[in-house]
């Protein structure tokens, strides 16, 4: 027994200090470049084996020690990694929102309203609009499955009774060339971003011209609780411009800031697998009754307005197209 105690010890080390180098170098290789990367990837080797091997030749001190140091020199490169505001940014990711709330009345600015012509191309325009809060009368969710049906991305709109909407969603900030991938957003590879946009863009964009899987779902809340979360999305825009952040994966992405946003509305609101599965976020909000409880084929059928938008020629406002208006 003893023995086999002696083996599972030995083969936990190994483990441990292998998911360590492979986490580093995945690090190294999303952050660095060139020559450095190289060199940052040979030390790391170099390294690793040594633990091994030191390990196993019962010199286990002198592999603390190395470890200890090892661990201490990659922490302090990796927090050296900081978000920043001021980067070659994509043009459609170039300009956050930012808020100036004045009593009942908000002013957005950097409000996204581009023309698009293409999944890749747009005439760009930024621009300014004041709401009173007192004219706040919906709040609609937007889900968009591209691939996998189990990932969506997540927009929310808010609807005024003067006719107004206008949709956050928060995603990557990417840089010029630059290209998500799921693994990078673990290793603090993009900034997150605050896009408040126009449907005639946002949604317009997804439906018609990257023609995803759309899915509107009006969500049932109260006039102060619709208040609340657009206060909230305000508060956000107010953070990021304040100071940038990361986007993780996991932690800080489409669905998951929307539900540490909805907090304020239900403190004790369930964390749950699917906002991790953000394709299956209707079956989440269906079970804490704020969208219509329905067989979800025949809800989530009811919702989808993929082909409503590419109706869309002009004679009537989008944002009333897709409602089926």
């Amino acid at each position: 027994m003893i023995r086999v105690v002696h083996i599972l010890g030995h083969v936990a080390v190994v483990v441990l200090i292998l998911a360590a180098a492979a986490w580093t170098a995945t690090a190294v290789w999303l952050q660095l470049s060139g020559l450095v990367r190289l060199i940052a990837l040979g030390l790391l080797t170099v390294v690793t084996l040594a633990l091994l091997g030191l390990w196993f030749a019962d010199h286990r001190g002198l592999a603390m020690t190395l470890a200890a140091l090892a661990a201490v020199t990659v922490g302090g490169w990796y927090h050296t990694i900081v978000p920043l505001q001021d980067r070659d940014w994509a043009i459609d990711v170039s300009r956050g929102v930012t808020a100036r709330v004045e009593g009942d009345r908000v002013t957005l600015s950097n409000i996204r309203d581009f023309a698009w012509t293409s999944e890749t191309e747009a005439t760009p325009r930024w621009i300014s609009q004041d709401y009173d809060l007192r004219q706040l009368d919906s709040l609609d969710m937007f889900t968009s499955v591209w691939s996998r049906p189990d990932i969506a991305h997540l927009l929310v709109s808010f609807g005024f009774s003067s006719g107004q909407h206008v949709v956050f969603s928060v995603e990557i900030r990417r840089e010029n060339g630059e290209e998500f991938n799921e693994i990078g957003g673990f290793f603090r590879q993009f900034e997150q971003v605050l896009i408040a946009a126009t449907e005639e863009d946002i949604v317009k964009l997804r439906t018609n011209y990257r023609k995803e899987q759309v899915r509107l779902y009006p969500v049932n809340l109260t006039p102060a609780q619709i208040r609340v979360m657009f206060l909230s999305y305000i508060e956000l825009a107010q953070a990021l411009e304040a100071e940038p952040r990361f986007y993780n994966t996991l932690t800080s992405n489409c669905t998951t800031a929307v539900w540490k946003l909805a907090r304020n509305l239900k403190p004790d609101l369930p964390i749950d697998r699917r906002l991790v599965l953000s394709g299956r976020l209707p079956d989440y909000l269906t079970d804490l009754g704020v969208i219509p409880a329905a067989p979800a084929a025949e809800r989530d059928a009811a919702a989808l307005i993929t082909p409503l938008g590419q109706r869309y020629d002009g004679t009537k406002p989008f944002s009333e197209l897709i409602r089926g208006r």
